[in-house]
């Protein structure tokens, strides 16, 4: 299984990045799929994630209302719509698919596969 992220840049506070991750090695439609990042010096944190089949999605509270986690399993990837972004947002941004089930979770272990990251940097 491969995860690989696009996408990320540097924006000014207020703009918007789309960040893209293209997966490839297996039937991953029915799995939970996340976005996580990483500040540096900083835990690797939960972003957003989006259930296989119903699609439901769950966002952590700093990015609730700005940030929109989508999936396209025709094109077989994950995206994440960055909108109103602040510099706190600033961090390498990962991808990574949940090892088993469909369902969507915040919590980092549940998650096995992952991809090397798209650095996002937002100056005030």
């Amino acid at each position: 299984v491969q995860l690989m992220e696009s996408g990320g840049g540097s924006v000014q506070a207020g703009g918007s990045l789309r960040l893209s991750c293209a997966t490839s090695g297996r039937t991953w439609d029915t799995y939970a799929l996340g976005w996580f990042r990483q500040a540096p010096g900083k835990e690797r944190d939960f972003v957003a994630a989006i259930s296989g089949g119903d699609t439901t999605t769950y966002y952590a509270d700093s990015v609730k209302g700005r940030f929109t986690i989508s999936r396209d399993n025709a094109k077989r990837t994950v995206n994440l719509q960055m909108n109103s972004l602040k510099p706190e947002d600033t961090a390498v941004y990962f991808c990574a698919a949940r090892g088993a089930g469909p369902v969507a979770t915040m919590e980092k272990s549940e998650y096995i596969f992952w991809g090397q990251g798209t650095q996002v940097t937002v100056s005030a």
